[in-house]
């Protein structure tokens, strides 16, 4: 199969799916973050490096099963073309920086499917949805936090009958070392959950354009390009949706700090294990609800949470009917 697009133009679609994933680092990197900041461990610029190392190097450690899911799971590969990516990253791009304006921390992940299902529906209609993936995704996006609570508060039990016979200042010395771990840990689970969706986004183009042949895979240079990608947006904070994340949901202790983070990271790399595409804000964030709900269920700040949630039920939905706008202006253009 020859090149169905001129190689400036390809390279423009990857450029405008890396600043889709860089923005994705911008928006989440709260995810990473917001714990460790909010307990004092490290100070906010120190959070930050610590977490995008951590975001790059994530490829190492898990597969790329998230991106195979992306690229090939969500919409038929066959109605794939350069408008249908357009319009997927456009309607996911600017549905983020909608709610980064707003310190909303939805996620960069469910905005990305709804982009892919809004623009490849207005493509080829509803049967141009590969059912299974988009249902699959659906359904993490209520489970993955409820998951991630459910963890953070056997975290919590666990290691309170742990640290029950030592001193309190020992303690907290001890968890504030912990957190060190338990944040790098969940920032390897951000990177690799989200920089693979860009990867498959990325390789479904090269595949469709006629760039790649053979069995779906992914070029080392776009794993590369892409976990650089979404360290560098790391780098660049998010701290309107970190000040939400660390002191308007609940506040935190070291102790509930490495809880939450250990709970999200061990959901993340069960879910990036199984090629699911989940939502790490989502994660996160039924993870310090868990904690602050361990200790007294008026611990949660239940508007902001309210909020938080209504943002999950509508991320798909909105940044599915920008999309689909985006790719009937670009038809209409042709």
């Amino acid at each position: 199969m020859e090149p169905t697009i001129a190689l400036p133009v390809l390279i423009g679609l990857i450029a405008f799916a890396l600043a889709f994933d860089f923005i994705n680092g911008l928006h989440d990197a709260a995810n990473s973050i917001a714990t460790v900041v909010s307990t004092r461990v490290l100070s906010p610029q120190m959070a930050v490096a610590w977490a995008a190392f951590f975001n790059f190097v994530a490829f190492l450690f898990i597969g790329l099963h998230v991106a195979e899911t992306v690229g090939k799971g969500i919409i038929d590969p066959a109605i794939v073309d350069p408008a249908v990516i357009f319009g997927a990253l456009a309607g996911a791009i600017l549905w983020n920086v909608l709610t980064w304006f707003l310190g909303i921390p939805s996620s960069s992940s469910h905005a990305l499917v709804g982009g892919l299902v809004g623009a490849g529906t207005a493509k080829g209609g509803l049967s141009a949805i590969v059912s299974s993936g988009v249902i699959k995704t659906s359904v993490f996006i209520f489970a993955a936090p409820v998951l991630g609570m459910v963890l953070a508060i056997l975290m919590v039990v666990i290691t309170s009958w742990l640290a029950k016979p030592v001193p309190a200042q020992t303690a907290d010395k001890t968890f504030r070392r912990l957190q060190l771990l338990s944040s790098a840990a969940y920032s390897i689970g951000h990177g690799a959950n989200d920089a693979q969706k860009t990867m498959g986004i990325i390789t479904v183009l090269l595949f469709s354009t006629g760039y790649l042949h053979g069995e779906f895979h992914v070029p080392i240079w776009v794993v590369i390009a892409a976990q650089v990608a979404m360290g560098l947006g790391t780098l660049m904070g998010g701290w309107r949706i970190v000040h939400t994340m660390v002191s308007r949901i609940t506040r935190l202790t070291p102790h509930q700090g490495f809880c939450a983070e250990t709970g999200g990271a061990l959901m993340l790399f069960g879910a990036t294990a199984f090629g699911i595409p989940v939502s790490t804000t989502h994660t996160i964030t039924g993870c310090i609800m868990g904690v602050g709900a361990a200790r007294r269920a008026s611990a949660v700040r239940s508007r902001v949470a309210g909020n938080i949630v209504i943002a999950w039920i509508v991320t798909i939905p909105a940044a599915a009917a920008i999309a689909a706008l985006v790719y009937a202006a670009c038809a209409w253009m042709r």
